[in-house]
């Protein structure tokens, strides 16, 4: 794969019960906020949320599978939470190439949001691409 600055790619995920349910089981949060319709409905939310690095987690997704792609070793992220994400909402992941570092590192601008265009997540990752990845500066 060939990637030069302002290259993009997106990819579209639905936030599911059962993805809550595993990621929540997986690290152990069990949060009501995100476990307990009762519960959430006295928060600020109104109703259940996916946890935020469940979202996060989606990025890293695409950066290992898609864009970059196979190989590809992530060795940083900020991320900024803006907005919450409830169950079946569609959140699409927005990876774009907007450096490539003086060790041939590739610094990508990280973006969440969901069906209605609002903003999710934003942040900067700094991943080592795959070795068939080829950076045209």
């Amino acid at each position: 794969m060939d990637i030069k600055i302002g290259d993009q790619y997106l990819k579209w995920f639905t936030i599911s019960e059962e993805m809550i349910k595993g990621f929540a089981s997986s690290i152990g949060d069990t949060n009501p906020v995100h476990m307990d319709d009762s519960y959430a409905k006295k928060t600020v939310f109104k109703k259940r949320i996916a946890h935020g690095f469940l979202i996060g987690s989606l990025i890293s997704t695409v950066l290992g599978n898609d864009f970059p792609g196979n190989g590809t070793i992530y060795m940083s992220q900020y991320i900024k939470f803006r907005n919450p994400v409830y169950i079946d909402d569609q959140v699409k992941v927005i990876i774009e190439a907007i450096e490539i570092t003086k060790n041939n590192w590739l610094k990508l601008k990280t973006t969440c949001m969901n069906q209605h265009d609002n903003l999710i997540i934003d942040g900067e990752a700094i991943v080592i691409p795959p070795a068939n990845c080829r950076l045209i500066f």
